[in-house]
């Protein structure tokens, strides 16, 4: 069990990002995180408390951690780490999964409730 986290941070680390993003269309414009299903309930979601599953059951949060980690739910992999926090997952990937990253997700969650 402890190898799926260490892969998906593998996947995430090894991949670069200008190799999936020539793999991957141009993203069209997001709608408003906000305006999404779940964004009453995103607005009480934390980074390092949160699981990776309940952020991609929940197309508010999701669109938010899109906008900071647009290739993160696109890897094959990510259901393995369903159980895992972005926090944990910064382990693996520290120079994408970054501080300052984490914390501006922790803020447009916030930004929800409004």
């Amino acid at each position: 069990m402890r190898f799926a986290p260490i892969a998906l941070g593998f996947a995430l680390v090894l991949t670069p990002a200008a190799v999936m993003a020539q793999a991957a269309p141009a993203p069209a414009a997001a709608a408003d995180p906000a305006a999404l299903a779940g964004a009453a309930q995103a607005a009480k979601f934390k980074t390092d408390q949160t699981t990776i599953g309940d952020i991609m059951d929940n197309p508010a949060a999701t669109a938010v951690v899109k906008k900071y980690l647009p290739d993160m739910f696109a890897n094959e992999q990510i259901n393995m780490a369903r159980g895992m926090t972005l926090k944990a997952i910064q382990q693996y990937s520290a120079d994408t999964v970054t501080d300052k990253v984490l914390a501006s997700i922790d803020a447009d969650f916030a930004k929800l409730a409004k």
